[in-house]
């Protein structure tokens, strides 16, 4: 049930890219009241997965992992040379969850975040198959750590590939293997879907992985998402793992240009944490 919920905040909502020196956003989260904190992969090579490690525990902080997939890590790429850089890529998220004891890596691993066009329905087709075939792939490599993936419905400005719950249960049944899992974000949802619970009940047992902000990728409580929709969703499928506070600082300005963040979204980053926290804890844990 709901009341289960951990909560948590990605570090992106200060920083990028996630490097180890970045553990020194730990102890702030931590006093925050967050149980969670997302560490999104951007370089491998920055993170030092036993200092990072000693830190969570220091502090006393589940982590989760998100994958991070650009045009240089897509699986829908022409050439095949990048779907071998992804692999790579995913392999080495895989062992920062084993280092940090994380059963997933989370994210839009399908194709290259943007990757938005007026396609052929052929060409359209190939590049699904293309997915299904390299996410089958992936899931085998992620079977190897033990470990799964959560794949996130993307909205139609960022993907036109997955967009809603229907799109990624859709993709997890063609790739039909145990290790697919589904990552739904209420901020993609408010754009794409019809009906949120409707959503969250679409995927079922398979979502694994929650993460909000608002419509306009604001503070939780300050749009038009249908918080009390959302929560019963949750309910429906007994939902048990992590909510975790995702959006990014203005003040990043290739990663706020990446999702087209232009102005301020709260009086300071601290003050989006803190906020969004209570209100998802006074929605979401009342009986």
């Amino acid at each position: 049930m709901t009341n289960k919920l951990k909560y948590g905040v990605s570090t992106w909502l200060w920083q990028s890219p996630f490097t180890t020196e970045s553990i020194s956003l730990f102890s702030k989260i931590k006093a925050m009241g967050f149980d969670v904190v997302e560490i999104p992969v951007e370089n491998p090579e920055l993170i030092d997965a036993k200092v990072v490690g000693n830190a969570l525990i220091e502090h006393n902080l589940k982590p989760t992992v998100c994958g991070v997939f650009g045009p240089t890590k897509d699986l829908t790429h022409d050439d095949v040379s990048v779907h071998e850089t992804c692999f790579r890529y995913v392999e080495k998220c895989f062992e920062l969850c084993n280092a940090w004891n994380v059963d997933f890596v989370a994210g839009p691993m399908y194709s290259a975040v943007g990757k938005a066009r007026m396609i052929s329905s052929e060409e359209r087709k190939r590049e699904w198959e293309l997915a299904v075939s390299n996410l089958g792939k992936v899931c085998e490599i992620a079977q190897d750590f033990g470990t799964s993936i959560a794949l996130e419905p993307l909205n139609r400005f960022e993907s036109d590939m997955v967009n809603t719950a229907e799109d990624v249960m859709r993709l997890v049944n063609d790739i039909n293997h145990d290790k697919a899992k589904v990552l739904l974000d209420g901020f993609h949802m408010t754009i794409e879907e019809k009906n949120i619970r409707d959503a969250i009940n679409t995927v079922g047992n398979k979502l694994i992985h929650v993460q909000v902000s608002e419509n306009h990728r604001g503070i939780p409580g300050s749009g038009l998402t249908p918080w009390l929709d959302f929560k019963k969703g949750l309910e429906d499928v007994n939902f048990k793992g992590a909510m975790v506070i995702e959006s990014f600082t203005p003040e990043i300005k290739e990663l706020a240009g990446a999702v087209c963040i232009w102005k301020d979204l709260a009086e300071s980053q601290d003050g989006f944490a803190t906020e969004g926290l209570q209100f998802l804890k006074e929605t979401f844990n009342k009986a």
